[in-house]
């Protein structure tokens, strides 16, 4: 890391990122309606440490005091996202004006501060009104979405310059449909699928409001990852294969190419080839966020009668994998592991890159990082109270570089975001993991930058 960052294009957009959900607590200030987070956090056992998102970071109450923590850092962005409850507490219909003033002074002060809003108008935490009539398992939560879309841009187009509909429609659709281990907390498995199209189709229906209301420069944020095969068996080849599909192409081939995998249509819900003319809205720009790769083979054979019995097939990052599923995720050997139990591969971001324009070619449009990020408990020293975060420094380094490699190879990206800016209420892992460039003290709420943010400081500084 003593070498210096190679030089970006000018006008490249280093940013942070952070959801509503996540940091701002104040859950029912102001009129806010719950939403399917607040219910599921709700559930005993649903949340690892027993913690709830209550209070959070206390964004809501403390946004000035973290935005100028953004300007000392220099960034040209910051992606956060908009509770959609807090604008819309029944998920349609009457309008939270306390709200959407919120959003309304964020967006102010971000502007006065010199730094970008890119916000997001869904990152997981669908009104529980809406989950309670089906939430993406019905068509009418598409049509809700675009009509929440045109409240918001209506309120802030004239400040925002670049706006991001769904976050991570592949993660609602698994965990919180498929597995259970996200909200809602469902266990369909590919009885889920119906979560994937309608989200896309909101999105599409978004595209479409946003631009109704004068908005532009519009993009969607979706998790990639790079999948390796296992092993070398045709039983590998194909769990890899569908992996890929079901993670990957279900996601950016409607988008993009505006038809879906083979094979996939009998499990979706019509008109699907209507659908796919909105689904297929053409974008400004397309968000990637990226973690690591995945390493996927054949399902294990099934233990012998004398043996345990065993509940799953595989886990990741505390994810368990039912054994039933036609593939399995194997752990990558050799590599350095986040607290999260991530492996640390930089290179993944260049393989990727590279993969997305092969597949997709001149259909693809300008891209961003929207989220890449490391979870490491690294907390302030009793002495200096410096929060010596070495490793997260090594992980942005390396990541930095790849992306770097990937646009000297052709790759045409256009900026990068951490995830995250604060340490922050990580889902079903509670407050266990710390993605942040900023400390944050739970009971305190005190804000500590860690040394990840004086680096990311002087990169931005750099000009690079």
């Amino acid at each position: 890391m003593t070498a210096s960052v190679p030089e970006f294009p000018a006008g490249f957009l280093w940013g942070v990122s952070a959801s509503a959900f996540q940091i701002e607590g104040s859950l029912t200030a102001d009129g806010r309606g719950p939403s399917s987070w607040d219910a599921f956090t709700g559930e005993e056992g649903r949340v690892k440490d027993g913690s709830h998102a209550d209070v959070a970071t206390d964004h809501y109450r403390r946004y000035r005091e973290d935005v100028a923590l953004m300007a000392e850092l220099g960034v040209g962005a910051y992606r956060f996202s908009v509770s959609w409850s807090r604008v819309l507490p029944e998920g349609h219909g009457r309008v939270n004006e306390k709200g959407l003033d919120f959003y309304d002074r964020l967006v102010d002060e971000l502007c006065a501060s010199g730094i970008a809003p890119v916000p997001t108008l869904f990152h997981w935490d669908t009104p529980l009104a809406l989950e309670k009539d089906g939430g993406w398992l019905s068509r009418d939560t598409a049509e809700r979405f675009a009509a929440y879309a045109s409240v918001v841009a209506e309120r802030l187009a004239d400040r925002v310059p670049r706006w991001i509909t769904i976050n991570e429609p592949a993660e609602v659709t698994l965990l919180g449909y498929g597995l259970g281990e996200h909200a809602p907390g469902r266990r369909l498995v590919f009885d889920a699928l119906p979560a994937a199209h309608h989200q896309l189709l909101a999105h599409g229906l978004g595209v479409q409001a946003l631009r109704a209301a004068g908005a532009r420069e519009i993009g969607i944020a979706a998790s990639h990852s790079p999948v390796w095969t296992a092993g070398d068996s045709d039983d590998d080849r194909a769990a890899a294969e569908l992996y890929d599909t079901l993670t990957n192409r279900l996601f950016a081939d409607p988008i993009l190419t505006g038809t879906y995998p083979a094979g996939l249509d009998s499990l979706l819900p019509g008109p699907v080839a209507e659908d796919l003319e909105v689904i297929s809205e053409p974008l400004d720009w397309y968000g990637i966020n990226y973690y690591n790769p995945m390493l996927i083979g054949a399902p294990q054979p099934a233990a012998a009668p004398s043996a345990a019995p065993s509940a799953t097939g595989s886990s990741f990052g505390g994810i368990e994998i039912p054994a039933d599923l036609p593939f399995a995720i194997r752990q990558i050997e050799g590599r350095e592991l986040t607290d999260f139990g991530w492996p640390v591969v930089p290179d993944g971001l260049r393989e990727l890159l590279a993969t997305m324009r092969e597949r997709y070619g001149d259909r693809l449009p300008p891209l961003c990082i929207t989220e890449n990020g490391c979870s490491y408990g690294d907390g302030p020293d009793p002495g200096t109270g410096r929060v010596d975060d070495a490793r997260r420094i090594a992980y942005h380094d390396g990541h930095v570089r790849a992306l770097h490699q990937a646009m000297a190879e052709g790759a045409d990206v256009r900026g990068y975001f951490i995830w995250s800016i604060l340490d922050n209420f990580e889902w079903a892992e509670g407050y266990r993991q710390r993605f942040g460039l900023v400390h944050v003290d739970y009971e305190t709420l005190v804000r500590t930058p860690k040394e990840s943010f004086a680096w990311y400081r002087d990169l931005i500084k750099s000009g690079r």
